[in-house]
């Protein structure tokens, strides 16, 4: 309220006088007119002149200039006229307040609809959330306060102060007042808006031009982010002669308010600095300093537009109706001229205006539009047409964009009605995506795929700050479809697949043979773009599961575009493969002779989507797992660095749920189904083993020995994570706080962890939110620090019988640690070593044929070949990893087969490995061979479990009951948990239980005596039976 009382600070005639002015500007016929002809006279009597100082530019100011507009406005004295509006408005039930750079701002956990929403300190102090889960931050300036915004808390939207019960934004204006408060912001705004967008080439208009023009000039410097301090002080003391106390203040403030001037005098004087100071600058910098010549009756001009914008805000502050008038004019389109509205014009010229024009447009942007549900939503539609162009000019502009225009897109995008509104009305996700496709254009190659070779880096990361803004737009999927949505939707889809498009099989690598790459091709700003694009891709594959119609069209428009995709392509016909009696009719593809990509963000969003097999989707998604295994088999090691970081970010915890993780789950959409020996088949051929395995090749190359047994690790690695990795929503019935439950446990598994590190360790949401809190407590204890360190989590011993060995979020390290932590604590508790695969929750019904992977003929056969090549102790055939593999999913068949078998009679179970493992070469012989191998002395316990499983099977399948020493090496104290589950079946079988035991002994000694009467007889087994049955040796 200060300019509304600046008239006590003038003499009172001096007041009387000039709110007479006001007077004649109300009867004038042209009030406009008359009104630019007294700031034509007033304006440049008050500023830049010589020898003014700024207390009387301001006094001047309010008395001359701002006390006449204010009589306008209300017609009669200000100060009385504004008591009158008080009495009859209330105050808004929004905060507003905009945050300074620096400011303390809060943001609640447990209520904000997403990060984005904040409080300040005040209504943060006076709210509810005080008492919830909050998290505080310094604000980077521009943004405002979020109280009284009932879409950006779930509850407690309003703090004590902003309740609307206590407050309303009702106000009706006089109509006399409103109209004189429009005909007044009108002709103001549009002052405003002309010498803020002014170009140093542009003419003063008739109405405001002086009657005589001296030949007075201002050499006016503007700040950029390319030139340092000292270079531009060191230019102002060469150029301009000043010294080093002026060049330092001149400096100083330029870079607080974006220009300042550094020269006054005639224009030839002002054209020789300027030419001096950019010829300066240019020697030390390649970009000169910006520096303009301008009249100084435009500088006066423009000083008042400044001063113009402060007194907005406050005049618009004591009513909802002067806010509204506001609001009115500066939406309304200029007919009259062919021009945008006038707060158009002042964003696209956002990125030529100095700081301090910006900072009054933003802040008066804020307090008038953004504090109105109507013209936000007339703001945003007009901010969305404009977009692309305010986006380029961002780009294009050096200053951060804290002070950029394109800032407000949080304010906008962000309020989930009005980004839905936005979709409906003017397709922004078309807007948005179409946006970063124009400014990505130039890195396209012929095949219309990303070639980053030699990009910009500053300009690309500006770029990245655009998927923001789709991200904002996304963040609250609705609730409620209409087919306009529904329409729009899809259209903005189709645009962003076609980036997607262009994405998938980009900065393809082909294996290097003979020599080493001589350059390391560019791979971060392909990974750059996945980073961006991994939260929303999550997004929108919930959007695309919250409406049934929605997610059967963006499938069918996702498969029809990855058919469309025409790189890593067949170059060879269909061929049969035989194995085992079975036949599969594929194509060829050598991964390690053929080119690959690392980046199929088409095939995964088509798993995302939950997909039907489609034969096409599995194919990438398997080359790329291959490519990883093949790279861990040091088979790319000539092609440099670049690839391993691909892989290693490919499986890290930053992107691994929208790259690794997908493809796991589009291995398992295939193995649901096919059949599962063609699936096997499958793998084999691109893990090139396919012959190792078919007994068709052989070689007495080390290093190609030693290259087929890191494969086959790699491999069985992937059935194992294919077969057990069933903590997936969808997959099996599990929720999100499952997941992150055994996330947390293998994380600590691995060792003791301080929170900080678990948090670290977990994938964030698009909320960076982990969701440790919500079950850290349920599975593991806190430990309190002693007298240095930090405290650490431990995971309760309960949750132990969960622990995994090979874990797929395990990096090999982590493995390493995680096994050798479990053993020694199972030593240290008196149990063996052996790391028993743990007890899956079972697959959905849709996924539930992936068991049948564990007893099909083919995986039969790679075990039996696994466990003969240890049995035949040739040590570079085999490695000890290969055969801990194989007794895993050994396990994992067994462990399957007894739950089976207990949960129905044995004649209802088609699930046969261990029928199937005992023909031909009995996998259960093999096992009691290696068992006594020294070199797999550190498996011998868990060979020892796997053989005990095999009769506990093979008793439930003859309804009997093992030996007593084999109950009792089978019930752990671990596995207690999953006995009480069963023993409601086993207290059927109680009254048998003596009877069972005496024969179940007999049969023990018996298989006892055979086998070491028959000891030779199995030593020297045969090496080949019937077809189907073969353990052949890899050495001939």
């Amino acid at each position: 309220m200060s300019c509304l009382l600046s008239a006590k600070k003038v003499e009172s005639k001096d007041v009387k006088l000039f709110s007479f002015v006001s007077q004649e500007w109300q009867e004038a016929a042209d009030s406009r007119a008359a009104l630019l002809s007294y700031l034509k006279e007033q304006v440049p009597q008050i500023f830049c002149l010589k020898d003014s100082s700024p207390q009387e530019e301001e006094e001047l100011m309010q008395s001359r200039l701002l006390h006449p507009l204010e009589c306008f406005l209300f017609g009669e004295d200000p100060q009385e006229g504004l008591e009158k509006l008080k009495e009859g408005s209330t105050s808004s039930h929004l905060c507003g307040r905009v945050f300074k750079e620096g400011e303390t701002v809060y943001s609640c956990r447990d209520c904000a609809i997403d990060p984005t929403c904040v409080l300040c300190m005040d209504c943060f102090q006076d709210s509810v959330h005080k008492s919830h889960r909050y998290k505080m931050h310094a604000s980077s300036g521009g943004g405002f306060c979020d109280c009284g915004d009932v879409e950006a808390w779930k509850i407690g939207p309003y703090c004590s102060k902003h309740d609307p019960g206590a407050a309303n934004d009702d106000c009706v204006l006089d109509l006399e007042l409103y109209g004189r408060a429009e005909k007044l912001f009108r002709i103001l705004l549009r002052y405003v808006t002309d010498f803020l967008v002014w170009e140093e080439n542009f003419e003063l208009s008739a109405e405001l031009q002086p009657r005589i023009k001296d030949n007075t000039y201002y050499c006016v410097l503007y700040n950029d982010e390319h030139h340092s301090y000292d270079h531009v002080i060191y230019t102002l003391q060469r150029s301009v002669n000043c010294d080093l106390a002026e060049a330092q203040t001149h400096t100083t403030l330029i870079d607080k308010e974006g220009r300042r001037a550094v020269k006054r005098g005639s224009l030839t004087s002002c054209q020789q600095a300027q030419e001096r100071i950019r010829a300066n600058s240019v020697q030390i910098s390649q970009q000169p300093l910006r520096v303009e010549i301008l009249h100084s009756v435009v500088m006066a001009h423009q000083t008042f537009a400044l001063h113009l914008g402060s007194w907005f805000q406050k005049i618009i502050s004591y009513s909802v109706g002067f806010r509204q008038a506001f609001c009115q004019v500066a939406l309304q389109p200029d007919v009259d001229r062919d021009r945008p509205c006038l707060i158009s014009r002042l964003m696209l010229h956002d990125a030529r205006m100095f700081k301090g024009a910006r900072k009054i447009v933003h802040e008066l942007i804020f307090c008038s539009m953004l504090m109105d549900t109507e013209f936000k939503r007339l703001f945003a539609i007009e901010f969305t047409k404009h977009y692309k162009q305010l986006q380029k000019d961002f780009i294009n502009d050096d200053h951060e964009r804290n002070i950029s225009i394109t800032a407000l897109s949080v304010q906008i995008f962000t309020v989930p009605t009005l980004a839905r509104q936005l979709i409906e009305e003017c397709n922004v996700i078309k807007v948005i995506v179409d946006t970063v496709m124009e400014l990505l254009r130039e890195h396209l190659d012929d095949n219309n795929r990303f070639v980053f070779l030699g990009y910009n880096s500053d300009k690309f990361s500006r770029i990245q700050v655009i998927f923001h803004d789709l991200r904002y737009i996304l963040i609250s999927k609705p609730s409620i479809w209409t087919e306009e949505l529904r329409g729009q939707f899809l259209k903005g889809f189709r645009v962003f697949l076609g980036l997607l498009k262009c994405m998938q099989g980009m900065e393809e690598v082909k294996r290097q043979l003979g020599q080493h790459i001589a350059v390391e091709p560019e791979w971060e700003a392909g990974f750059t773009l996945q980073i961006q694009l991994r939260h929303i891709l999550a997004m929108f594959q919930d959007w695309c599961s919250s409406d049934d119609e929605i997610l059967l069209l963006a499938f069918k428009e996702c498969h029809t575009v990855l058919k469309q995709c025409n790189n890593q392509p067949f170059h060879r016909d269909a061929t049969d493969y035989y194995m085992c009696k079975h036949i599969l009719h594929a194509r060829p593809y050598k991964v390690s002779r053929e080119p690959v990509s690392i980046h199929l963000p088409i095939s995964r969003l088509l798993a995302g989507l939950y997909v039907l097999l489609f034969f096409l989707s599995l194919q990438h998604p398997l080359r790329c797992v291959v490519l990883a295994a093949q790279v861990s088999a040091e088979m790319w090691r000539r092609n440099g660095l670049s690839l391993v970081s691909q892989v290693y970010y490919y499986q890290d915890v930053k992107c691994r749920d929208e790259m690794y993780d997908k493809d796991i789950v589009m291995l398992q959409i295939a193995a649901s189904k096919m059949d599962p020996n063609h699936f096997l088949i499958l793998v084999l051929l691109r893990f090139e083993l396919f012959d190792y395995f078919n007994r068709s090749c052989s070689s007495k190359d080390q290093d190609e020995l030693t290259q087929w047994n890191r494969l086959t690790e790699e491999m069985l690695y992937l059935l194992i994570a294919i077969i057990g990795e069933r903590y997936v929503p969808g997959i099996s019935q599990l929720t999100k706080e499952d997941v992150t439950m055994r996330e947390v446990i293998h994380l600590l598994c691995i060792e003791p962890m301080a929170h900080s590190s678990l948090v670290k360790a977990l994938p964030e949401n698009e909320s960076h939110e982990t969701g440790l809190e919500t079950v850290i407590t349920k599975v593991a204890t806190f430990k309190k620090p002693g007298v240095s360190g930090h405290g650490l989590y431990e995971v309760k011993k309960e949750h132990l019988v969960e622990f995994n060995p090979f874990f797929y979020h395990y990096s090999r390290s982590q493995h390493s640690k995680a096994e050798e932590s479990q053993k020694k604590r199972r030593a240290q508790e008196g149990y063996d070593k052996a790391l028993r695969p743990p007890v899956p929750p079972a697959f959905c019904s849709d996924f539930s044929y992936i068991v049948q992977l564990l007893c099909c003929d083919i995986m039969v056969h790679i075990l039996r070949n696994v466990l003969q090549r240890a049995a035949e102790d040739r040590p570079t055939h085999w490695t000890e990893a290969m055969i801990q593999r194989a007794l895993h999913l050994i396990g994992q068949a067994l462990l399957e087969e007894k739950s089976q078998l207990e949960d129905v009679t044995a004649e209802e179970v088609t699930f046969d490995f261990s029928l199937k493992a005992q023909h031909g070469k009995s996998v259960f012989l093999l096992l009691s061979k290696i068992k006594t191998l020294p070199s797999l002395e550190a498996q011998k316990d868990m060979i020892k479990w796997v053989l005990q499983m095999f009769e506990v099977v093979k008793c439930l399948r003859e309804n009997s009951s093992p030996t007593v020493s084999m109950s009792m090496e089978t019930a752990k104290p671990e596995e207690s948990a999953q006995d009480k589950e069963k023993a409601e079946r086993k207290r059927k079988a109680e009254a048998a239980k003596l009877h069972r035991q005496k024969i179940m002994a007999q049969m023990s000694a018996m298989q006892k005596n055979f086998i070491e009467s028959n000891k030779f007889l199995y030593d020297n087994m045969p090496e080949s039976g019937t077809q189907g049955e073969t353990v052949a040796s890899t050495g001939e």
